[in-house]
């Protein structure tokens, strides 16, 4: 495992948009700087995913100082500030109860709309150390997380990308294959390791950053859409059902909760704690 380095990172601005790919990111409590502090959600307060809205894959969220610059195809460019502290509004994320501030620029919402042929609204987390907590049966007490799935960070590794891979191939899909990582929406990608390693780990350090590793990561439709196109398929799915399931859910990546701050970069080495 000596070999073993943190080959990209990835910052998804607003929940469920395309990453971007910095050379380095600050690690808060609640996951990487910037990550999902932005969600969409409809009519009935409940969070709007990649799941029910592939399309959103298609759509960019740049961080700006006091905002985000919101892009898409055939869409005008728009910038969004921050909201100002206000009156909170109640959103529904897988579940959770989580307290959000509402963006005060209606151009916004029309924008998000527009993009999904739906009614929804722009929100943003203003405070994710006391905002959502994470799940209590793989919590430590404190943690909390922003608008993720679950957990603050997700932790891919590509030995296991290329081991998945390799089964798409020999399976009856295999003209879906080879997939992208970004299928997966991981934040932390670490290369130089073996295939599925990250099964047997429970703590470890990127660079000066120590994480503990909460739970494995049980995937959703979410990884048959393609992140280019918003077309779906059946791979990964139906190969991970095969080879990959767990307790009833289908296993790729590990949730990840910092243990410690700091920064993480490209090549930094990643170190197996436990």
């Amino acid at each position: 495992m000596g070999n073993a380095r943190l080959k990209s990172i990835h910052v998804h601005p607003v929940k469920a948009f395309r990453g971007l790919a910095p050379r380095e990111a600050v690690v808060e409590p609640w996951g990487l700087a910037g990550d999902r502090r932005w969600a969409l959600i409809d009519d009935g307060g409940k969070v709007v995913t990649q799941r029910e809205r592939p399309r959103l894959a298609l759509a960019a969220a740049e961080p700006l100082p006091g905002g985000v610059r919101l892009t898409a195809p055939g869409m005008e460019p728009l910038e969004v500030a921050v909201p100002r502290p206000a009156v909170t509004v109640p959103a529904d994320v897988f579940r959770d109860k989580v307290e959000v501030v509402v963006a005060e620029d209606e151009a916004a919402h029309a924008w998000c709309s527009a993009l999904l042929g739906a009614d929804v609204r722009l929100v943003h987390m203003d405070d994710p150390a006391t905002r959502r907590p994470v799940d209590p049966e793989y919590a430590l007490p404190g943690e909390t997380v922003s608008f993720a799935d679950g957990y603050p960070l997700l932790l891919t590794t590509t030995a296991s990308l290329d081991a998945l891979n390799s089964l798409i191939a020999q399976g009856d899909d295999a003209g879906e294959g080879p997939l992208p990582m970004n299928r997966f929406r991981p934040n932390l990608v670490v290369s130089g390791t073996t295939a599925w390693a990250e099964d047997g780990w429970s703590r470890i350090a990127v660079g000066e950053v120590v994480l503990r590793v909460a739970k494995p990561s049980g995937r959703c439709v979410v990884t048959t859409t393609d992140q280019d196109t918003a077309e779906r398929g059946r791979e990964p799915l139906r190969t991970l059902a095969r080879h990959r399931r767990r307790d009833g859910r289908l296993l790729f990546g590990q949730n990840l909760v910092p243990l410690s701050g700091g920064t993480v970069r490209v090549g930094d080495p990643v170190r197996i704690l436990g």
